[in-house]
């Protein structure tokens, strides 16, 4: 299974956050935005640089556009801007200059500036250390939840952001704006690819 579709497979598990209608209209926003042109609510520059590195090194395009191609940094910079209060912003700031500095001490650069190798390195080791999130049933944690930290929570959510984007959801997965009758009991082969939200 290669990463694109353990990335599919782990997005299904977070449809359920999907149906926020705020965030969804957020979304739809990032798709105006000229991207030569873009400057964040919320970020500055740095910040910004960081978060577009992270979802460019997590989705980045191949035969299927990339997570900058369908916006999904100016998608974050709008949710920490809009729906994140003042003390959820400013945890957002240190854990952003938290992450650079442990990059610098272990690869000698903050994160936008490391080499594919060492970006490697560091989500290698951050999967490594870090919790995961708990197995659950229908969107619901089964079992005691430790808090996730920062890298999966940002990880979670550029996913989301993806699979959530108008061209992902209309290009890449299967899309019916209108479905036909349910169908309760069909083999999984005739359902084909995984489906929009």
């Amino acid at each position: 299974m290669n990463r694109r579709e353990a990335l599919k497979k782990s997005a299904m598990a977070l449809g359920a956050a999907a149906g926020a209608p705020t965030l969804l209209s957020i979304l739809q926003s990032c798709a105006k935005q000229d991207r030569l042109t873009w400057t964040p609510e919320f970020l500055d520059e740095d910040q910004a640089k960081f978060i577009s590195s992270f979802v460019d090194f997590l989705l980045p395009k191949t035969d299927t556009p990339g997570g900058l191609d369908v916006k999904s940094d100016i998608f974050i910079d709008r949710i920490y801007a809009r729906t994140y209060d003042e003390a959820g912003q400013k945890n957002v700031v240190a854990e952003i200059e938290k992450f650079n500095n442990d990059c610098k001490s272990k690869y000698g650069n903050v994160f936008a500036e490391l080499s594919a190798e060492d970006k490697a390195a560091c989500f290698k080791d951050h999967e490594a250390n870090t919790a995961k999130f708990p197995k659950g049933v229908w969107g619901s944690a089964v079992g005691p939840q430790e808090p996730v930290g920062f890298y999966r929570g940002l990880k979670s959510t550029v996913i989301w952001a993806y699979f959530s984007s108008e061209e992902i959801g209309k290009n890449v997965l299967s899309y019916d704006p209108i479905p036909g009758p349910y169908q309760g009991c069909i083999p999984l082969s005739d359902v084909g690819k995984t489906w929009s939200l």
